[in-house]
């Protein structure tokens, strides 16, 4: 398989293959399957608590349970909201390894007569890498699941991820179902969703690098799409309808322009037989600077435009107030109310406008808004307070309660009851892609994370999100490095993406951190891991930019005061400091399968071992606690190596098949060895294992309940607590296991 190597919020560049606009689904079916029981592996699995974190790209209220809502986002799969317990439950962490690309949820759908079915449309990337989309169909609300596989790529965490929902209920059959692609036009299922072909008769042509169908909705007896990829002109149609589910037309009279290029979402008045369509230049997230709102009286055929605020203006310091909009939704119980989103409102912040007149006048309801964040004190990004929020394109009003109104933003989900005062509406949704992990030996906190997007976070507590919120000063936006000094816990340093420094270092555990003093210049384009050594006399720095290209490393004997460069260093490579010696350090250069060390804590490397696997930039090398030269070896399905010469040799480790990342943990009882945690393969799955016996023998403890897509990036147990493991996810957050007691 291809694992994902960008940033969470990296979208490919470049056009998916062509397909025929003929091309049908057609449908490997599984039958429903009983979620497997928690804790089937005698062990139990949590999030680390952060809250949210991700791009929270869809919220949806069911119509006719109260209490019933359900949320998608980009990379973390799908939830459910239970209104009892005031949380999500994950719905989607049963997708494994190979099925990495099904955590971005393009599209939700709920049967208004059905409370029980619920529908999922899966598939993170349309690029012709990335693996075919599949529907999952439930008729339990989640509990268990049918799968349809596809013959065609969806695309969550792409351009246009945050427009309306792609999957719809006929209103007029629950039978049927309506499916918008990117790139394979519209499809249609007469089962249920159990087999799928392309939708006779729809107008719009689809293309290999457009948008497609962008929403689907229902309005009385009829059906609405939205179309992406308009020009905006009026000799274009960006909006069809249909009335009896064959025969497809282009709305007549709908608004043309820059403003009403790309249609993003669409809401139903039922009191007033009024569609609200919200409009931008650019499918979005980004790249959006000008768009509007319509409606359009289904009755009649008039179209109005009820746009709250022009883009375009000038803000108080003179910059552009350019923006699109976003979310839109109609109170079910009051004619003429609902609520639209701006987005991509960068100069002036984005906000919720609401009007109770069908769009006369609007209300901005950040002008008023009083925010706690309390629960998750990341969401302030090291200011005062927290924004009201960018990339607000999930938006949605509870039909019980007018005054409930949830939206989603790039890191969270905010509420409010009353209209003025928010708070985070994210218990149990966890959406970080994690990238490094430390468990340090001492201190208050068990964990320590590098996150992509929100940095560094210090874990006083697995159950609480930080209370000191991202690392700061300075914040970084997503984390390239986080190491701590074997013999000197108390000193950690980290590196990242951020506009006030790319390095820090801490003297308390992590809890408080002072920049580098200064940075070599290619840090600030292409900073790339750290390592301390087992001291902390001696710092490691390497650079790698963001697509790929390597630099070379720097060391710093003085906190980061003087920099300089390490020729001999394999250029890209991750450094791995000794645990045991501080004037050992040693890297594995990827490109040529070379183990290379050094003596002199790190002014100079000699090549060991070679010969070894190569051509993979995630094969990871680690270094055992407590020991000097014991040196572990993850080449994924080349399997397991190890080294307890300091990489003089290696030898393969006979027990594993194949092996993504490994980590230590506190040794069992009567144990000379700590514990060993490693996401590794049979010949049948990939899961997470342990071994107790210097991985002789493994015993997995994940089950299929808990899977959570790619878990290759990194895993460590706890040195002080036996059993305890964390694992990383790339979109799921940070999962702890513990063993059943």
């Amino acid at each position: 398989m291809r694992t994902p190597r960008l940033s969470r919020r990296a979208v490919l560049a470049g056009s998916a293959a062509a397909v025929a606009a003929t091309a049908v689904s057609s449908a490997a079916v599984s039958p429903a399957v009983a979620a497997p029981v928690a804790g089937a592996s005698g062990y139990r699995w949590r999030n680390v608590v952060i809250g949210g974190t991700g791009f929270v790209t869809g919220v949806l209220f069911h119509p006719a349970v109260r209490g019933l809502a359900y949320a998608r986002t980009d990379i973390g799969g799908a939830y459910r909201w239970d209104d009892r317990a005031g949380r999500w439950t994950p719905l989607t962490d049963h997708l494994g390894w190979d099925d990495w690309n099904l955590l971005g949820v393009e599209a939700i759908a709920v049967d208004p007569a059905h409370p029980g079915r619920v529908y999922l449309a899966l598939g993170t990337y349309a690029q012709s890498w990335a693996g075919n989309g599949a529907v999952l169909r439930s008729e339990d609300r989640g509990a268990t699941w049918s799968r349809t596989d596809l013959d065609v790529k969806l695309g969550a965490n792409e351009d246009g991820r945050g427009a309306g929902e792609r999957l719809l209920v006929d209103p007029r059959d629950s039978d049927t179902l309506w499916l918008g692609t990117r790139h394979d036009g519209l499809l249609k299922s007469t089962d249920r969703g159990a087999t799928w072909a392309a939708a006779s008769g729809f107008p719009a042509k689809a293309s290999a690098s457009g948008q497609g169908v962008v929403f689907l909705v229902a309005a009385g007896r009829a059906v609405y799409a939205g179309w992406g990829d308009g020009d905006g002109t009026s000799g274009t149609a960006n909006l069809y309808r249909t009335a009896d589910g064959t025969a497809w037309e282009a709305v007549p009279g709908q608004p043309s322009g820059t403003a009403a290029k790309v249609p993003i979402r669409a809401a139903y008045d039922t009191h007033t037989r009024e569609l609200y369509v919200t409009y931008a230049n650019a499918p979005g997230p980004n790249g959006q600077s000008d768009g509007s709102v319509h409606k359009l009286r289904t009755a009649t055929g008039k179209w109005a435009d009820v746009t709250p605020v022009k883009p375009g203006g000038t803000t108080d310091d003179g910059s552009a107030d350019t923006f699109g909009y976003g979310g839109v939704a109609v109170d079910a119980r009051r004619p003429g109310t609902l609520a639209v989103s701006t987005n991509n409102r960068w100069a002036d912040v984005d906000t919720v406008y609401r009007t109770t007149n069908g769009g006369r006048t609007w209300t901005s309801l950040k002008d008023a808004a009083v925010f706690d964040v309390s629960e998750t004190p990341y969401l302030k990004w090291g200011d005062d307070k927290p924004k009201f929020g960018w990339w607000i394109q999930a938006l949605a009003v509870d039909p019980y309660d007018s005054k409930h109104i949830v939206y989603g933003t790039g890191a969270t989900l905010y509420g409010t009851r009353d209209l003025k005062r928010w708070a985070p509406q994210i218990r149990g949704l966890e959406e970080t892609a994690v990238r490094q992990l430390i468990s340090p030996p001492v201190g208050e906190a068990h964990l320590l994370s590098g996150l992509g997007d929100i940095g560094v976070m210090y874990h006083e507590r697995l159950t609480a999100s930080p209370v000191r919120g991202m690392a700061a000063n300075p914040v970084f936006g997503s984390a390239t490095g986080l190491a701590q000094a074997a013999a000197r816990p108390s000193y950690v340093v980290r590196a990242g993406w951020g506009d006030n420094g790319n390095g820090a270092c801490s003297n308390d555990g992590g809890r408080t951190w002072a920049p580098f003093e200064a940075q070599p210049d290619i840090a600030k384009d292409a900073p790339g891991p750290i390592a301390t050594n087992a001291d902390g006399s001696a710092l490691l720095w390497s650079f790698v930019h963001w697509d790929g290209t390597k630099y070379a490393a720097h060391r710093s004997t003085d906190n980061g005061t003087t920099w300089s460069e390490i020729s001999s260093f394999p250029k890209g490579a991750t450094p791995v400091a000794d645990p045991a010696d501080p004037t050992l350090f040693y890297a594995y250069d990827t490109d040529t399968g070379t183990l290379l060390a050094s003596t002199d804590s790190g002014r100079s490397f000699t090549a060991r071992a070679g010969g070894l696997p190569s051509g993979d930039a995630q094969f990871k090398l680690v270094a055992a606690p407590g020991r000097s030269g014991d040196l572990w070896l993850s080449v994924k399905w080349n399997g397991l190596y190890r080294s307890t010469d300091g990489g003089a040799s290696f030898s393969k480790v006979a027990s594993c098949w194949a092996s993504y990342t490994l980590g230590f943990g506190k040794a069992a009882d009567g144990a000379d060895y700590p514990a060993i945690y490693q996401v590794g393969s049979t010949d049948t799955i990939t899961a997470v294992y342990r071994s107790d016996d210097e991985a002789k023998t493994w015993t997995r403890i994940n089950d299929d309940a808990h899977q959570w897509g790619w878990t290759g990036e990194v895993v460590i147990g706890d040195p002080r607590v036996y059993g305890r493991v964390y694992l990383a996810t790339n979109g799921r957050g940070i999962q702890y296991g513990e063993p059943l007691r």
